[in-house]
């Protein structure tokens, strides 16, 4: 008689346990749901900001700084062809650093700028500017250059076996050997890279990349000939190797300061993309030479840039002060360290970091 009102109660504990427990399920479910949401939301805000600040922007902030920088750059190439050929080695040494800085803007700032189509509005000046600046100027292909740079890297950031920063993983070699010395050869191993790229592809698509390299090479090599007054090919070469490696060491450096040592994420598991990129993402304090030949999209800008790959890098350095104290507001990291340090960081912990850090696609071209 009285056992079975215990089981009832005992079976209506049971049940108001199940209860319990699926009312802190949906609890957490909704929870989560939220923190999710908050993350969109945030995003979606911040997004407005900068999308007003670009509307009430002129032409001249949203593109037309950046394309004089290009600008100057090619009104260098004159006369550092003809400063070149001078016997003088202060003239000849102004006409190699003219060069370097001029080949610098037009391969790391253009290219990059042209892969993201921010150069211009229309599609087509966009696809132009991209065959010319990634192809002709760069000697890499453009399909695989913004395959890589905006379908992997920018969609994956510090995904761990999609896309990190670094255009270039040696770990065989000795740190010091890949941090100084082995940046030197990007020049000559990009074009084989992007003939590697091409495998597969259609012929057309082969043809017109084996051409515009080849133009892009070619021209340089017979300006050096035929204006700079160069007798000896090798001479010819080695000039064209030391203009195109001149800013290569921190141009690796850049690459891989500003992703790699931050958060990784899972591909199954990956957040939403404002955390995302306030995670995986760090800016390099302005540098008055490499904010101005790499754009300040690849330096002091470059938590905007992943943000808001379309602006340009004037306006990347326009929205900063908004995006940097919006990110704070909301208790989200807003990352940055200098130069040094990082250099610093990479050099002694170059094993854990570059050595034995989970694999991660093996990019080279536009970064």
């Amino acid at each position: 008689m009285h056992n079975a009102p215990e089981e009832e109660r005992g079976g209506g504990d049971r049940k108001a346990g199940e209860m319990s427990a699926s009312r802190r399920g949906r609890t957490e479910e909704v929870k989560n749901g939220g923190d999710e949401g908050e993350k969109e939301s945030l995003m979606m805000e911040l997004t407005k900001m900068v999308q007003t600040m670009v509307k009430e922007s002129s032409w001249w902030e949203r593109r037309g700084v950046d394309c004089s920088i290009l600008a100057a750059a090619f009104v260098c190439l004159p006369p550092g062809f003809l400063l070149l050929g001078s016997s003088r080695l202060l003239c000849f040494s102004v006409g190699v650093l003219l060069m370097g800085v001029a080949h610098a803007v037009i391969t790391v700032k253009g290219t990059h700028l042209a892969s993201h189509g921010a150069l211009s509005e229309s599609p087509a000046w966009a696809k132009f500017w991209a065959v010319f600046f990634i192809e002709i100027c760069s000697s890499f292909s453009a399909r695989a250059g913004v395959q890589g740079h905006i379908k992997m890297h920018h969609a994956h950031t510090n995904v761990v076996g999609l896309g990190d920063s670094s255009v270039w993983k040696v770990p065989l070699l000795p740190r010091s050997v890949y941090l100084f010395v082995a940046p030197l050869a990007v020049p000559v191993i990009t074009p084989l890279v992007a003939l590697a790229h091409l495998r597969g592809h259609s012929s057309a698509l082969v043809l017109r990349t084996v051409v515009m390299v080849t133009l892009g090479l070619y021209s340089q090599y017979w300006l050096l000939v035929n204006v700079s007054g160069f007798t000896s090919p090798l001479s010819a070469l080695l000039c064209m190797l030391v203009c195109r490696a001149m800013f290569c060491v921190p141009y690796i450096h850049v690459n891989i300061f500003q992703h790699i040592g931050l958060p990784m994420f899972s591909p199954t598991h990956r957040p939403k993309r404002i955390y995302q990129m306030t995670h995986g993402v760090l800016n390099l304090p302005r540098n008055p030479l490499l904010d101005w030949i790499f754009g300040h999209s690849l330096i002091n800008c470059h938590v905007e840039h992943h943000l808001f790959p379309f602006l340009s890098d004037n306006m990347c350095l326009k929205v900063k002060p908004v995006v940097s104290k919006y990110l704070t507001e909301k208790q989200l990291p807003y990352q940055e360290d200098g130069y040094l340090s990082r250099l610093h960081l990479f050099f002694h912990r170059y094993q854990e970091l570059m050595v034995f850090a989970p694999p991660i696609t093996e990019l080279v071209g536009v970064q």
